[in-house]
């Protein structure tokens, strides 16, 4: 039996190609002030190895995975989990969309998740932080 893949928290597991989850990932960059949110792409080693850890395919990621408070989330939950992490008016916003019921949001996602590459585009390697932003992304396990 392998050791677990132990991930700082928050960590976002995201599509590093993906022009959308990039694009998304930039934002919150940006809105998190504070610096508490760390990411990894699941093209990274660390990622690959998160992702199957979790039960993602690396290679055809269906959702992104939100590490935090301990747990793994994925699609709407991890959504609204990050909104909520982000403090005002974020949480507000997760307040709000999180009273619709969890299989509209899930199949919303799902949608989007499924149609990505073709409404947003791909790239052909990973999105690349800024200097500023390189402590904030994380490409191998914490050590002990």
């Amino acid at each position: 039996m392998s050791a677990p893949v132990t991930a700082p928290e928050p960590l976002w597991l995201f599509d590093g190609v993906c022009n959308l989850c990039s694009g998304s990932v930039r934002a919150v960059l940006a809105i998190d002030r504070k610096g508490i949110m760390r990411f990894t792409p699941i093209q990274s080693d660390y990622g690959r190895a998160l992702a199957i850890a979790h039960g993602i395919d690396p290679d055809h990621p269906a959702s992104f995975l939100y590490l935090d408070d301990g747990k793994a989330l994925e699609k709407s939950a991890a959504i609204l989990a990050l909104l909520r992490r982000l403090g005002a008016p974020w949480s507000g916003l997760a307040a709000v969309v999180g009273l619709l019921p969890k299989t509209w949001l899930d199949g919303g996602y799902d949608w989007l998740a499924a149609n990505r590459y073709r409404l947003m585009g791909k790239r052909s390697t990973c999105m690349v932080p800024t200097p500023a932003q390189r402590t904030r992304f994380v490409l191998e396990p914490p050590t002990a």
